[in-house]
């Protein structure tokens, strides 16, 4: 987990954290903007560490403000030997490698589940970057997804493709598999028959008032 901030340019406020300051500071215009810089880094660092925190333990950091004091507090839930940290990789790893994308499971459950186990194994010091990732969603995906993983392998270079895209492109194609509710069913049978009747629905509604 630690290289995998590292590499997101995160690591540093961790590592060191960040105060506010104090209620009734005056504070200049570039002091400001490296506040709100400092701030905006924290959030995204803090949001990666929630992906990686079992639900068992989330109410527990939840009053931590800070990434620095979320991550001090995980390396102390999480600390052990190190044949316990080996074998719990271990088993993460077996659980990694048979994941798959279940029946009637969502893109972005499927997502949050992967990246539960991912950031866990990153954690106890598994080396698996993004690339990894998405090879392992897109050989994992249900069958639905076929032709647009064959599309991905195809047009993109897995190499360079950020997860964010991954996703993006998985949900476009779901939201086209999604079949039109009751309600839009219904309007598009009733503007199909309106259309059969020449002048449609407007002839219909004049004949009732003509009558």
């Amino acid at each position: 987990m630690e290289n995998f901030l590292h590499s997101k340019e995160f690591w540093s406020i961790i590592e060191t954290g960040f105060s506010e300051p104090d209620r009734g500071v005056v504070m200049t215009e570039a002091q400001q903007k490296v506040l709100d810089e400092q701030r905006l880094k924290d959030l995204k660092a803090k949001n990666y560490l929630f992906q990686a925190i079992d639900r068992a333990i989330l109410e527990t950091i939840f009053q931590k403000d800070t990434s620095k004091q979320i991550w001090d507090s995980m390396k102390s839930k999480y600390a052990g030997t190190t044949k316990v940290k080996r074998q719990q990789l271990q088993d993460l790893r077996k659980e990694f490698e048979v994941l798959h994308m279940k029946e009637g499971e969502s893109v972005d459950e499927y997502f949050t589940r992967t990246f539960t186990v991912v950031n866990k194994m990153r954690i106890y010091g598994g080396k698996l970057d993004d690339v990894n990732a998405i090879e392992k969603i897109l050989r994992s995906m249900s069958s639905k997804f076929a032709y647009v993983v064959c599309s991905i392998e195809e047009e993109k270079d897995i190499d360079i493709m950020s997860i964010d895209e991954l996703q993006s492109s998985l949900l476009i194609h779901e939201h086209r598999l999604v079949p039109p509710s009751t309600e839009e069913q219904a309007l598009k049978v009733s503007t199909q028959f309106d259309s059969s009747n020449g002048n449609g629905f407007s002839r219909e509604v004049e004949g009732v008032v003509e009558t």
